[in-house]
């Protein structure tokens, strides 16, 4: 069997390369949690519907030097997006390959923008704090902890009390080597009444390729903050992906999400919100476009443990061919959080007789005086609609693409820079242009 990231062998060839002491620790502690921690089970309701076949991540490698001087130049020049950034990190299997650094007046101010090893050499007690506080309340512990085992790649961005960072800190995430295996992690502190906008992008360099990732984020924002956050999975069509992310809103916070899933062949992405102050507004969005064979598996969790805060979440789907997604999200009240008004909603259309969508939304509400409402529709595309668009002369190719783009634009406009919502469109478009045939079929 070749030696891949699942051997002893592999994981303790990592500490030769770098040695981080702040990290070192993490990454034993996530090894030793990883081996003792059974396989998920379809049997749990945390892995309800999920596909597990092939779940095992095995046969995947630990790329062990960056991608070549050419291979890296083409990646650059596939990364935009970032000559109007505040700041921007390009890696590539795990590897830093280019950085524009943070401007020197927020550094002044205190802002840190730094790959996740550098800044658990320079501040330790920062990362000891907010990295890897809340673990996996959603059925992902066992590939959180190898995510944990192989800690390192991605970055740390901390933003002081009432400094406002207004450009976007934009930060690309590669998979170059065949079957290769990275493990980005994103650490976003926001303090009391900081403001922040983080987009990141996780791409394959082969459209085609095979790969595995392990992804995390950790978000923090302070009494009063603003963090906004656009992420972009567009990983290769053999690829799997696991993404556990955590979010903690404070008193008066304002936290937004929006997500674009378009790639691997499984994805299965967990996202813990802790509303833990008073008059905290978190808004979570996410648009997925899955064809063929794929799996997106979506589980969210909105956790209300003060009062008096908003939350609002939307996922759209659309499937075409044989695709499938799966959406299980639970509103959780504590018993103190009076006043809470909390939404969920997830809605799918259906683009082909063979794709499956299924959806858990849920409510546990331990107040007496909440508003909360949680729901899920499924269906085609409107034939009246349709028919008022050929009637008017709107070939039927066209009019389709402009009813489907028309269902994702509540999601796209969910972001306030137009430069980006256009790179978000553009992610759309692509995918539905390299569609399958059979997709192509059945969708015009």
């Amino acid at each position: 069997m070749p030696a891949d990231i699942l051997t002893p062998d592999i994981f303790n060839s990592q500490f030769s390369r770098d040695t981080v002491p702040a990290l070192d620790v993490l990454r034993r502690e996530g090894w030793t949690r990883f081996n003792e921690l059974p396989l998920p089970q379809r049997t749990l309701q945390q892995w309800r519907f999920s596909n597990l076949d092939h779940i095992k991540p095995e046969g995947f490698v630990l790329p062990s030097a960056p991608p070549s001087p050419d291979v890296r130049a083409a990646l650059l020049a596939r990364s935009p997006f970032i000559g109007g950034s505040a700041a921007a990190f390009v890696f590539a299997d795990g590897y830093l390959i280019e950085e524009q650094a943070i401007d020197k007046d927020l550094q002044a101010r205190g802002v840190i923008f730094e790959p996740l090893a550098v800044a658990a050499l320079k501040h330790p007690d920062l990362l000891r704090q907010h990295l890897l506080k809340s673990g996996a309340a959603l059925g992902g512990e066992k590939f959180l902890a190898l995510h944990q085992a192989y800690l390192g790649s991605g970055y740390f961005l901390y933003v002081p009390d009432g400094v406002e960072v207004s450009r976007p800190v934009v930060i690309y995430n590669w998979l170059a080597g065949s079957n290769a295996a990275v493990f980005p992690h994103a650490l976003i502190v926001a303090g009391d009444n900081a403001r922040i906008n983080v987009v990141d992008f996780y791409l394959s360099a082969d459209p085609a390729g095979a790969g595995f990732s392990s992804a995390a984020a950790d978000i923090h924002a302070g009494a009063g903050a603003g963090v906004s956050r656009t992420v972009v999975q567009d990983w290769g069509t053999q690829v799997r992906s696991y993404q556990v992310d955590a979010t903690h809103a404070g008193r008066d916070s304002a936290v937004t999400s929006v997500s674009v899933n378009l790639g691997a062949h499984r994805a299965r992405f967990e996202n813990t919100i802790r509303i833990n102050g008073v008059g905290a507004n978190v808004r979570v969005y996410g648009l997925t476009v899955a064809d063929g064979e794929q799996e997106f598996d979506q589980r969210t969790l909105q956790i209300h443990n003060a009062g008096g805060a908003y939350s609002d979440l939307l996922f759209k789907n659309a499937l075409l061919d044989r695709a499938r997604t799966i959406f299980s999200g639970l509103i959780r009240v504590a018993p103190d959080a009076q006043k809470t008004d909390a939404y969920q909603a997830n809605r799918n259309l259906l683009l082909s007789p063979d794709a499956e969508a299924n959806s858990l939304p849920g409510l546990e509400i331990g107040a007496n005086d909440v508003r909360c409402s949680h729901g899920a529709t499924t269906g085609q595309l409107d034939d009246e609609e349709l028919f008022y668009l050929l009637a008017r002369g709107i070939p039927k190719e066209k009019a389709s693409e402009l009813l489907v783009f028309g269902f994702f634009e509540e999601i796209i406009g969910k972001t306030d820079d137009s430069e980006l919502a256009g790179i978000l469109r553009d992610f759309v478009r692509a995918k539905f242009t390299r569609r399958t045939k059979g997709a192509e079929d059945v969708l015009f």
